[in-house]
């Protein structure tokens, strides 16, 4: 295993998915392939995570609050991973601007900058990948070094595809719902895995039923260590009392 990064906060991926590995139709449309319980769990995971990282791209096609709102629970810090802070000024992430943190490159235009942060927001100016998208890696480490120790991302496929494929993500769970879209937005993208034993595994996974859905969990075998351990949501202390 690599030696641990500095500062990596425990990382939770959570999304939710059709039968057919479809998190959205082909037009984009995503609410709700869940159901009602699968959702209640989804805000327990917000509860019990320090914050919850997004990428620009979910922000402009669900325009997402990415509160606590069906359960008892603070909401956590809004991260939204923005290379060129191109997120709208009337976003609903923005509601509260105060709670929500952008992670910019130096491609960034400096008035969009000046407008977010007049709103209360917070900019941080990080490294650019090839692709001229935020490096998550730095973006993860700028977090921990600003106090927080769990990270829950909820989209979309490509920041989840970096992550799983760079080893940043600590823990994978998953929304299996009843339903099949045949063409429409896939979960996971390339992870360059060419060979069936370079596929990633999982430690400490389950599968148990949350209403009509079926949730996987597992820790993702190879992570990058973090130096946190990972968070519990409330169903979770249920299942595996400590």
């Amino acid at each position: 295993m690599a030696d641990a990064a500095p500062g990596l906060p425990w990382v939770t991926i959570k999304y939710a998915q059709t039968l057919d590995g479809r998190i959205a139709t082909r037009s984009g449309e995503s609410q709700w392939i869940s159901g009602t319980e699968s959702l209640v769990y989804a805000h327990e995971l917000r509860a019990a995570h320090d914050a919850i990282l997004v990428g620009v791209g979910t922000v402009l096609r669900d325009n997402p609050r990415l509160t606590v709102r069906l359960v008892q629970g603070r909401s956590p810090l809004r991260v939204v991973a923005d290379s060129l802070l191109r997120t709208p000024l009337d976003a609903a992430v923005l509601a509260v601007p105060e709670y929500t943190l952008f992670g910019a490159t130096p491609s960034a235009d400096p008035a969009r900058r000046a407008l977010l942060e007049a709103r209360g927001a917070r900019v941080l100016v990080l490294p650019a990948e090839e692709n001229g998208r935020v490096d998550l890696q730095a973006l993860l480490a700028a977090l921990a070094a600003q106090g927080v120790r769990s990270v829950l991302v909820e989209g979309g496929a490509e920041m989840i595809t970096s992550l799983l494929r760079r080893r940043l993500a600590h823990r994978l769970v998953v929304c299996l719902a009843p339903k099949v879209l045949g063409v429409g937005v896939e979960a996971i993208g390339d992870l360059g895995i060419a060979r069936l034993n370079e596929a990633l595994t999982f430690s400490r996974s389950r599968f148990w039923t949350c209403g009509d859905d079926a949730l996987f969990e597992g820790d993702v075998d190879g992570a990058q260590p973090s130096r946190f351990s990972a968070p519990q949501a409330a169903a979770e202390r249920v299942l595996t009392p400590e």
